[in-house]
């Protein structure tokens, strides 16, 4: 069964969701953005989410990289679309997360060798896949790709890794020393989850 979707059907279902938010927000990145695309609120709806997860694991399997023996994700923002995409591929799910500003695997153990495939949700400069892809190495495994819902950069981002991307949905996002007026002028926010505490 083809369950394919488009683009504009990506965001839709974020829309649909209350995910696109705009104002002045801080990314992940550090880059700010008029414009967030807040996941958790698809992330609550299961229907939403199985949705989207199985169109990502068509797509992973139409470009050649189902081959793998498990999905590997970066926490926080990863866990929910890996563990999904995880199921559609029939594979197993880990995630890394953060031990003194490093990720770290630290709930799981991966045999050398082991094909890995890494799902995010949202990428905007690559860098949680960049960090993911050093912790599968430095363990010996072997990512074959990446994997995500969106790519914010419209495939600029260096993952380091071939990429899929169920949607690409390209937003402006400057440095903060670069910010057009009238962004500058609104208060900005953080939303992410990447400078949490552990």
């Amino acid at each position: 069964m083809n369950v394919s979707l488009s683009e504009a059907d990506v965001i839709d279902i974020f829309r649909s969701a209350g995910a696109v938010l705009e104002g002045h927000f801080i990314l992940s990145s550090g880059l700010r953005s008029p414009v967030f695309l807040q996941k958790a609120r698809v992330f609550m709806y299961p229907d939403k989410t199985e949705r989207l997860c199985r169109a990502l694991a068509e797509k992973v399997r139409a470009e050649g990289f189902g081959d793998v023996d498990v999905i590997i994700a970066p926490a926080v923002g990863g866990i929910v679309p890996g563990y999904e995409t995880a199921r559609h591929l029939g594979v197993p799910a880990m995630w890394v997360e953060r031990e003194e500003g490093a990720f770290r695997l630290r709930r799981f153990e991966m045999e050398k060798g082991t094909r890995v495939l890494i799902v995010e949700d949202i990428v905007t400069t690559g860098l949680s896949i960049r960090e993911t892809i050093e912790t599968v190495r430095d363990l010996g495994g072997d990512v074959v790709a990446a994997a995500c819902l969106i790519d914010r950069s419209a495939g600029e981002a260096d993952t380091g890794v071939p990429l899929v991307a169920l949607a690409n949905y390209k937003v402006p996002a400057y440095p903060a020393n670069s910010l057009p007026p009238e962004l500058a002028a609104i208060p900005a926010v953080k939303p992410g989850s990447r400078n949490l505490a552990p």
